[in-house]
């Protein structure tokens, strides 16, 4: 387990730590509580007994230049006040195990990592290892051979369905899709920077650009799952999707629910996916098996996906109705409502620069290669997609032969060679139209929502442009090569004066010097 965060407030256990069984034989790290509101409230009442310390303030204060960036030692305490200490230790394993050795660790637990920048547009679709993950607990370990799938509530025929059911095609017509799955966060520094906003308890972690990526998952549509079970009664408009995960909300315990309309599961846009990318699925991202939504932000895919219950109105569970809300501007600490922002489901347009980095300095011969992503959710797809060297006044359109494959729920990946004839610091920003001739606002004011989600602004990185082709530029430059200096980083001095006491004589008297000659 990596170190604490640093200055973090010891942590002392009251007493004995209680012991709440797992509920099924091979399914560890499961413990029901939906069920049972007896020990809901034990848990509850366990939690009164601590003064937990604040979480750390990581917005109007630099961020850790660690990685893990935060550790989240609140909800390690939560989980170890609660006998469940042992979580944070096997997820982290897993992360160890599972993902890429370099990726940005966001939130150590629950896991947050995203890979870095430039690899994530290396390919259409997102390796195993590289795909971002946003988990909300521990992560279940559960035997597939001893897994079920609890179908209930306003069906015509609740059901049990094992692994092995699921995966018979005799039963269910195997779908596969290739899909892009985004955090609402996404993004979510640039807000940060410029207007910090909600520091939940689960800490609303400061993501950059790749908390996204597209992935090929393979499963059977929930709409055929739902016919098996003889369809619908009256009256039920939403599925409701729990996961075997433990997830705490102000000292409350909970297995992570949401929902989703039965209008998307009509559409066979809701996919219960046992396979990722041809194989099965990672246990970091749900395994054995998780929920797809086309288009809708990732929070609606859950993982360790163990129950379905279809239902009236949209699930009651804190995740549903509690988060993902989405606020106009002028509601914030002093006037948000659960009922007052709107439920965040739908991803919008939004696009970012992937290379180079922002603040990056980059020498070039009149051309800077950009590369990067764009995504529009809902089963919209992007159509174009506009750069700008110049801070958003002239666009230039990203040829479509260096657009990547169109999907229907997915990205596509660009790269543009664009002509900077321009030195010094240039604002570069990129934004993108989809099929319905949606596109992203200009700046991220105009998106800004007190809880930090969706920033889908145009994305803008500042960079330090040195052109070749201009030859003062090429002079420079070749002098600094001869002796074995480099122009990076720019904020280092040249140890060399920058001209001869005879460049600078003649340079006066062709300017004729610096003061009026009258």
């Amino acid at each position: 387990m990596a170190p604490s965060e640093p200055n973090a407030i010891p942590f002392r256990l009251k007493g004995e730590l209680p012991h709440f069984a797992e509920e099924l034989e091979g399914w560890k790290g499961y413990i029901e509580w939906e069920k049972y509101p007896e020990k809901k409230k034990q848990v509850e009442e366990i939690l009164k007994q601590y003064d937990f310390p604040d979480p750390p303030e990581y917005q109007l204060e630099p961020l850790p230049k660690t990685n893990p960036v935060l550790t989240g030692e609140r909800f390690k305490q939560y989980h170890q006040a609660t006998g469940l200490g042992h979580l944070p230790d096997i997820s982290w394993q897993y992360v160890l195990k599972e993902k890429s050795e370099d990726m940005i660790h966001v939130l150590q637990f629950p896991y947050n990592g995203e890979p870095p920048r430039d690899r994530l547009v290396e390919t259409e679709i997102t390796s195993n290892k590289d795909f971002f993950v946003r988990n909300h607990g521990g992560i279940p370990e559960i035997d597939p051979a001893k897994f079920f799938l609890d179908i209930s509530g306003l069906v015509n025929d609740p059901k049990k369905l094992t692994l092995a059911d699921l995966q018979n095609e005799a039963l269910f017509p195997r779908q596969s899709n290739v899909v892009t799955l985004q955090c609402s966060g996404t993004r979510r520094i640039e807000q940060i920077r410029e207007y910090p906003g909600d520091g939940d308890e689960l800490i609303n972690a400061p993501w950059a650009e790749g908390a996204i990526g597209a992935a090929r998952w393979t499963g059977v549509s929930l709409k055929k799952v739902i016919k098996h079970c003889g369809g619908l009664k009256d009256g039920a408009a939403h599925i409701e999707l729990l996961g075997a995960d433990t997830y705490f909300k102000k000292g409350k315990v909970y297995n992570y629910a949401v929902s989703v309309p039965w209008r998307k599961v009509k559409a066979n846009e809701v996919l219960l996916a046992w396979e990722m990318n041809g194989e099965p699925l990672p246990y970091i991202h749900g395994f054995p098996l998780r929920a797809v939504v086309f288009g809708y932000i990732g929070a609606r895919s859950t993982k360790w996906l163990y129950q379905i219950r279809a239902i009236r109105d949209a699930s009651e569970a804190p995740v549903q109705r509690k988060e993902y809300l989405y606020y106009t501007p002028q509601v914030g600490k002093q006037n948000a409502m659960y009922s007052n922002g709107f439920s965040i489901q739908d991803m919008p347009v939004s696009s970012a620069i992937m290379s180079p980095k922002d603040m990056e300095t980059i020498i070039h011969d009149g051309k800077i290669k950009l590369k990067g992503w764009a995504y529009s959710g809902g089963g919209h797809w992007p159509v174009r997609v506009e750069v700008s060297g110049d801070g958003g006044s002239i666009w230039y359109e990203v040829p479509w032969e260096n657009m990547s494959t169109k999907y229907y729920h997915a990205w596509r990946l660009w790269e543009i060679d664009l002509p900077v004839d321009a030195e010094g610091w240039l604002e570069m920003c990129v934004r993108c139209w989809d099929n319905a001739l949606n596109t992203q606002p200009t700046f991220v004011r105009s998106a800004w929502n007190w809880d930090l989600h969706v920033t889908s602004s145009c994305h803008r990185v500042k960079l330090y442009s040195i052109n070749r082709t201009r030859p003062a530029t090429a002079a420079r430059l070749k002098m600094v090569e001869e002796k074995n200096l480099s122009l990076v980083p720019i904020t280092k001095p040249l140890p060399i004066d920058l001209e001869t006491d005879e460049q600078f004589e003649a340079a006066m008297q062709a300017r004729h010097g610096r003061d009026p000659l009258e």
